[in-house]
Parts: C-alpha cells; structure tokens; sequence
C-alpha cells in the first residue's frame, strides 16, 4: 500500500494565537534586562529606615526586594539603625530620651538599651524576614570583627562643644568580614555600633552616616538611603518637586539650607559619591518596592547624587596609566 503525507494545513485555517494573560508580565521582565546586565556582580548598601522599619508590609515588602536583587546577580548588603524602637524602649525603662544636635544623648545606661534593641531586635527581626525566603541573611553589628572602629563624638551647639555621651565618629572600617559573607552568596545585616578606637567603650552611630562609611569601604556601586520623603525637594516648603539628579558639588551647596533630618542622610550620599561608591540614591521608603522601582526601570522614584564631572575623569585617567 502507498502511504501518502499528510494534507499540509491552508495558514488562514490556522487558529489564531491566543492572548496570553501573563504577557504583561514577560515584558516587565525583559525591560529589566538592560539594569540586571548593568548592575550584575554589584555590590549595593541599603540603609534601611523610616516609615518601611515600622510598618508591616513595608518592612515584608522592603524584605522581597533585598532577596530579589541578591537572586539577580546583584550582592546587597543592609545597613540598619532603630531610632522608633529604641526610643519605644528607653519609655519603657524609664529613661529620658533628649536630643542635641539631631543626636540622641547617649549615657551608658541608654547605650546598654541601644545595643540590645539594635542587635537583639530590630536585626534579629530583619534576618528573620530575609530568611523567610532561604538560608540567605546573617546579622552582625559594627563591632564584630572589629567592622566598624569609631572615637567619641561631641555635638556643636550654637558654637559649643557638647557631650552627649556614648555617640561616635566612624574612624576606620574594616569590611573583612562583610566581603566574606558576600562571597558566601549571604545577605549581610549590620546594626550600626562602633567599637571605640581609644577608650574601650562600645558607641552609636547614626545609621546614614555607618551606611555611607561601608559603602565607601567595599566600592559600592550604589547607596540606597530609605526615606519618609520623595527625596530631596527643589524648594521645599514652596514647592513639591523633587530634586531627580544632582552632582556631589551641587548638594554641598544645598547642603546649610537642609532640614536637619536630612542633613545626615545627604553628607552620607555626599561622602559615598566622593569616596568611590558610583551612585547614591535617596528613596521614598513609604512606598511599597521602591528599591525594585529605582533600580530596574527607566522612572527613578527618588533623588540620584553623582560624583562631579571632572572627578569621574580624573578617574578614568588614573584606570588608563
């Protein structure tokens, strides 16, 4: 018997392709292809505060985005302080939270306070959250194995040296230990406190100013600062415009007309970018992946800081010789 092929079908009896309901989503990824090429091998510090360090699904989705970029190629690290929470705390006991300066005033009986609430429960609550999605996240403070070294600090004011107890100027960071655990494929989670480099007491620091000073240390590509606002507006309070890009030169200009809780986040980035760290960006930590949002789309959601013109090609010559 002759076999005969098969009637080969007319194409305009074909049915037509469905309409898949999950395209959107495949186009979302491809368009970030371009920033998860960029941003491969990277390493980026997170400073994470504000609003997103007491709300609930801030703080869950703040924890998706950090395991996100760890899953892309990218290696972040979070730098944390507890501001809400130590003052919860220092209430609870008894204890009188002051400020100077912008700083908590810090006696030995309150840094006792902050060194538990900062390593006992703000980190233990985040590495819990990381690691709710795989063996990934390991807390450490600023004090083991000597990673972040500070002396005294005191507060200038109206032109007065004053003390306000166990708070430090970072000195010396030593990122051994941090740059392990990025190569083990972890999430590193550092409290902000310092062992003292002369007198044998243990010091806060203010978490923008730890953050900036480790991602100096390690050659970040970017520094992530978690806000409660946009970013850094134009001319705040006559106008709501947020500030997208400016250069290192220009926020030290704005810098005296700051409001004072911006003042430690934006020396951060300023010292970040004048150190070697790529980008810093500070971000509306109100809104709900805002990490995601700046990092692999086209609409920065916050203020990006860049080094200044000349310094990035003073750098590019010293690459060359």
């Amino acid at each position: 018997m002759t076999q005969t092929s098969p009637a080969t079908p007319d194409p305009a009896s074909r049915p037509a392709a469905r309409k898949h309901t999950a395209l959107p989503k495949a186009r979302t990824l491809i368009e970030a292809l371009p920033w998860l090429t960029r941003h491969h091998g990277k390493t980026v510090v997170i400073k994470f505060g504000g609003n997103a360090m007491v709300d609930e699904e801030l703080k869950a989705a703040f924890a998706q985005d950090v395991v996100f970029l760890r899953h892309a190629g990218l290696r972040p690290v979070v730098v944390h302080g507890g501001g809400p929470q130590i003052s919860a705390q220092l209430d609870k006991l008894g204890l009188v939270s002051e400020f100077k300066a912008g700083l908590r005033v810090t006696s030995p009986e309150a840094m006792d306070v902050v060194r538990m609430v900062l390593a006992g429960q703000v980190q233990r609550e985040l590495v819990g959250l990381l690691n709710q999605h795989g063996p990934l996240a390991v807390g450490l403070t600023g004090e083991d194995a000597h990673t972040m070294t500070a002396t005294k600090r005191w507060a200038d004011v109206d032109g007065e040296r004053v003390d306000i107890g166990r708070v430090g100027e970072i000195t010396r960071i030593e990122p051994g230990a941090v740059r392990a655990l990025l190569d083990d494929g972890r999430i590193p989670v550092v409290s902000s406190i310092a062992r003292s480099a002369d007198d044998g007491h243990v010091y806060n620091i203010n978490a923008d100013t730890a953050a900036a000073a480790l991602a100096a240390a390690l050659g970040a590509e970017t520094l992530m600062v978690l806000t409660d606002v946009e970013g850094l507006y134009a001319d705040w309070p006559d106008s709501d415009e947020v500030i997208s890009q400016l250069t290192a030169s220009e926020l030290e200009k704005l810098l005296p007309e700051l409001a004072s809780g911006m003042v430690p986040k934006m020396e951060g980035c300023l010292h970040a970018v004048r150190n070697g760290v790529t980008t810093a960006r500070v971000l509306d930590g109100r809104v709900q992946h805002s990490i995601l949002l700046e990092i692999f789309t086209d609409e920065g959601i916050g203020t990006m800081i860049v080094p200044d013109p000349d310094a990035t090609a003073q750098d590019d010559e010293g690459e060359d010789q």
